[in-house]
């Protein structure tokens, strides 16, 4: 169970650094409304300009601790249950969006449920 649970948790952070380093101006299937950017979805979600980088600098801090964890003593479990209280909001604001069919919910719900998991082991 300790193998599944180290490769979860830098699968976690592995998605982590790309959505918000290298994918972070892509346009994707994935993304809320018509935004092309992460920038364009939080404003289709209606959040205000500061929670961009304050949401960026969280889910980034967590994945380093989920990912330096399997190495070093962190509070992991804790950086799951944050990361998953994060990914619950990000699931949320897809459901917002009642015209956005459910599969761009997707792949929040599958960062939700890997956190949950990580958190429970």
């Amino acid at each position: 169970m300790e193998t599944i649970t180290t490769i979860v948790q830098l699968i976690i952070a592995t998605v982590i650094f790309f959505v918000w380093t290298i994918r972070y101006n892509w346009d994707t299937n994935y993304r809320g409304g018509d935004a092309k950017n992460l920038r364009e979805e939080f404003k289709v979600y209606g959040l205000p300009d500061w929670s961009l980088p304050l949401v960026g600098s969280a889910k980034i801090a967590l994945a380093v601790t989920l990912a330096a964890g399997i190495w070093i003593p962190l509070p992991v479990k804790q950086a799951a249950m944050f990361m998953a209280a994060l990914m619950a909001g990000a699931v949320l604001m897809h459901l917002r969006i009642r015209t956005d069919p459910i599969s761009k919910a997707v792949p929040a719900m599958a960062m939700l449920a890997m956190s949950l998991f990580v958190f429970a082991a």
